[in-house]
C-alpha cells in the first residue's frame, strides 16, 4: 500500500490533535483511498466534498452491518463497541429503507423546529444552572462541567430518564467516551444502559408520561410494530448520538474561538447584544471548521460502484471524512480560515440524505445556547494559563477534547440577582 505510506502522518501519532494537513493530501492525492485503519480494518476513505456528498446519499452504499461479510464488526472493530452483545443493532444507525423510514418517522416529531423551540427554554436553565456551578470560581474545565452535562441532562429529559436516575446516565456516558473509569469500560457501560432501559420501558408501558420514550411505546401499542428491542435500541442511539455530538461541537467550538481573538471578540459582542442571526451563522462555521464528527459512520457496498474513480467490491466498507470534506477549497473560499459570518455553508457537519442527523436541530439549539450564555456571563474567557497540552480523544468517527481549562473573572452573586 505505497500511496497509504506516503500520506503525511495519516493514523500517526500527532494525527489526533491535527490531521487537516493529512486530510488535504488524501483530497489533492487519493481523493477515494483505501486505508488500514488503526483496528486493522480496511476501508475506503473519502475526503473530497463532490464524492462525499454523493456518497452519503448513495442507495448502494447500506448502514447495515451485516452487509459487511467479515469478523470485523462481530469482534467490535466496526461499529459501537458493544452494541450487538447488548442487543442493540437495530437503531437507525444500522439500518435501512424501510424499517429505517419506519423507525425515523417515529421519533421525528420530538426534533422538528416547533418541537424543539418548546424545548429551548429547557436547554437554557440547564445551561444557565451549570454555569452557575463554577462561575464565581474563576476557572472550569468547560468539557466535564459544560459540554459534557449539558446534553446528557437535555436528552434524559427528553427522553423521560427521571431525575433521580440521570446521574447514572451521566457515569455511563463517561465511561463511553472515556472520562470516567478504565479504559475498556464501553461495553459494560452499553449493558448497563442496556438493563436500565429495559426496565425503564417497561415502567413507562404501565405509566406512560409525556415524554419520547412513552411515545415510541404509544406508536408500538397502536400497531406501528415497534418491538421492545427497537425501542431500546432507538432510546440508545439518541442517547449516543444526541450528546457526544453536542459535547464536540461545544468544546470544540470554544477551542477555535478562543485561539481567534477576533472572531472571538465578533461573537462576544453578538452575543452581548442577543444578535441571534450572528449566533446561528458562527454554529454553522464551528461544525464545518472542526466539528463533531470525523468521520461519518460506517457504510458497505451492496454491489459494485465506482466513487471518485476508484472501483469498490461488495460487501467493503466506505468512511466518508466529513473533516476532509468540509475544507475542501473546490467547494469552500479560504477553508482553512474561521469566519463567523460565512453563510455560503453547506457543510456536511451532520452529514446528508435519509441518515441526515434526526438530533441536528436539537444540537445547534444546545450550541447556540451554550455560546450565548458562556459568553454573555464570562465575558473575558480565556484558555487557562497553566493548562497542560490539551489532548484529543482518540477515536475514529467523533472528534473532541479529553478536557478544555479555561479562567475568566469570577462572577459576583449580585451579578445573577
Amino acid at each position: 500500500m505505497a500511496e497509504h505510506d506516503a500520506a503525511p502522518g495519516l493514523f500517526a501519532p500527532g494525527f489526533v490533535a491535527d490531521p487537516y494537513p493529512a486530510y488535504a493530501w488524501l483530497r489533492e492525492n487519493a481523493p477515494v483511498h483505501r486505508a488500514t485503519l488503526p483496528s486493522g480494518v480496511d476501508a475506503w476513505l473519502v475526503t473530497r466534498y463532490r464524492d462525499a456528498r454523493a456518497a452519503l446519499a448513495d442507495p448502494r452504499l447500506s448502514k447495515n452491518p451485516r452487509r459487511h461479510q467479515a469478523e470485523e464488526h462481530a469482534s467490535g472493530r466496526v461499529g459501537i463497541p458493544g452494541e450487538r452483545g447488548a442487543g442493540l443493532m437495530t437503531h437507525l444507525l444500522n439500518i435501512d429503507p424501510p424499517d429505517h423510514t419506519r423507525l425515523r418517522r417515529l421519533v421525528s416529531k420530538a426534533f422538528t423546529p416547533r418541537g424543539v423551540a418548546a424545548f429551548e427554554p429547557r436547554v437554557r436553565e440547564l445551561t444557565e444552572r451549570l454555569v452557575d456551578g463554577f462561575a464565581a470560581r474563576g476557572s472550569a474545565d468547560l468539557i466535564d462541567e459544560f459540554a459534557f452535562p449539558l446534553p446528557i441532562y437535555a436528552i434524559c429529559d427528553l427522553l423521560g430518564v427521571p431525575p433521580e436516575d440521570q446521574d447514572d446516565f451521566r457515569s455511563w456516558a463517561g465511561m463511553m467516551l472515556h472520562t470516567t473509569g478504565k479504559r475498556g469500560g464501553v461495553g459494560r457501560a452499553v449493558k448497563r444502559m442496556r438493563g436500565y432501559l429495559a426496565e425503564l420501558i417497561g415502567r413507562k408501558r404501565r405509566e406512560p408520561g409525556d415524554d419520547l420514550i412513552s411515545a415510541l411505546i404509544r406508536a408500538s401499542d397502536h400497531g406501528e410494530q415497534l418491538t421492545e428491542e427497537e425501542a431500546a435500541a432507538m432510546a440508545f442511539i439518541l442517547l449516543f448520538a444526541g450528546f457526544e455530538t453536542t459535547v464536540n461541537l461545544i468544546g470544540n467550538g470554544v477551542y477555535a474561538l478562543l485561539r481567534d481573538p477576533d472572531q472571538l471578540a465578533l461573537l462576544r459582542r453578538a452575543a452581548a447584544e442577543g444578535d441571534e442571526g450572528l449566533l446561528a451563522t458562527a454554529v454553522e462555521e464551528l461544525l464545518r471548521y472542526d466539528g463533531p464528527v470525523e468521520l461519518a459512520t460506517w457504510r458497505f457496498a451492496t454491489e459494485p460502484l465506482v466513487l471518485g474513480g476508484q472501483r469498490i467490491a461488495v460487501g467493503e466498507p466506505v468512511l466518508v471524512v466529513l473533516a476532509a470534506a468540509d475544507r475542501d477549497p473546490a467547494r469552500f473560499a479560504d477553508p482553512d480560515a474561521l469566519d463567523l459570518t460565512r453563510t455560503d455553508n453547506p457543510h456536511l457537519g451532520y452529514g446528508h440524505g435519509i441518515h441526515y442527523c434526526l438530533g441536528a436541530p436539537l444540537a445547534r439549539a444546545e450550541g447556540r445556547t451554550a455560546l450565548s450564555v458562556l459568553l454573555r456571563r464570562l465575558p473575558d474567557l480565556r484558555l487557562a494559563s497553566e493548562a497542560p497540552e490539551l489532548r484529543w480523544r482518540g477515536g475514529l468517527i467523533m472528534r473532541g477534547l479529553r478536557s478544555l481549562p479555561v479562567e475568566f473573572t469570577p462572577e459576583r452573586v449580585t451579578e445573577r440577582q
